[in-house]
């Protein structure tokens, strides 16, 4: 459960690093992220509801395309949306397509090199822009006992009063200690508003995240956290999750290496 306030930088529907997880023909995933707005808006801001008590669960299927491990991997994802809150009937909030590419680790690069990108139609109700594009860099260092996770993220509007902002600059990095079943990890979100449109750098927001993730089972993990504003603007305390499952078999068992 991941309790949100109302910034702008703080996405309702997912809090997540993307990491280098390559995925090849015959294999799935499945991800659920669900949250609740602790902290909000009372009364409807615009076509926006009121953001206090709003209940969100999102759940993401995505599955791989590729076959050759040494040539560039594709996958695709899918994220839908729903919304509830208090004194309204629950709401398809939107979807997304996310379209994924990872270079393969054979060609020995000094960080494994990923990309998504994320295409949003969301309901108004939730979302004060109707259209959104995210493009998601991944740049992932793993060491023996160690892992860094790097999401230089481009966000902007495409349709919606948004627009006028251009692009927004969202930084967000890992670091996790890799322990067998339960590894400690802190995540860092961030967000500076208009960097190519006047006036630039709007005020920034910025948050740090303690959890971890759970290694359930080899086809189960839980991600959770514990979130906290590094300044005077962001949501306030965020409690989040995220349950993923896996399926399937890569058509070549020895693309995947750790």
């Amino acid at each position: 459960m991941c309790c949100a306030g109302n910034a702008a930088a703080q996405d309702p529907f997912e809090i997540h690093i993307y990491e280098y997880e390559p995925m090849y023909r015959g294999e799935y995933s499945l991800e659920a992220h669900f949250n609740v707005t602790a902290q909000g808006n009372s009364s409807p801001d615009g076509t926006l509801l009121p953001s206090d008590g709003q209940t969100h669960l999102t759940l993401e299927p995505t599955a791989g395309l590729s076959s050759n491990p040494d040539l560039p991997d594709f996958a695709l994802g899918f994220m839908f949306l729903s919304a509830w809150e208090h004194g309204y009937a629950p709401e398809f909030g939107g979807w997304r397509v996310l379209p994924h590419v990872y270079l393969p680790e054979s060609w020995n690069l000094p960080v494994r090199l990923g990309f998504v990108a994320e295409f949003s139609f969301q309901n108004t109700h939730y979302e004060e822009n109707s259209r959104r594009a995210e493009l998601r860099p991944i740049l992932d260092r793993g060491f023996s006992h160690w892992q860094i996770v790097l999401n230089p993220v481009f966000e902007r509007a495409l349709h919606g009063p948004g627009t006028n902002h251009g692009w927004n600059f969202e930084p967000a990095g890992l670091i996790r200690w890799k322990r067998e079943k339960l590894s400690p990890s802190l995540e860092y979100y961030g967000e500076i508003e208009s960097i190519d449109v006047r006036p630039h750098f709007q005020p920034e927001v910025h948050q740090l995240f303690a959890g971890g993730d759970w290694e359930a089972r080899p086809d189960f993990s839980i991600n959770f956290g514990l979130g906290f504003d590094l300044g005077d603007r962001g949501p306030g305390i965020v409690v989040k999750s995220r349950f993923e499952w896996h399926w399937g078999h890569p058509k070549h068992p020895s693309a995947h290496t750790d």
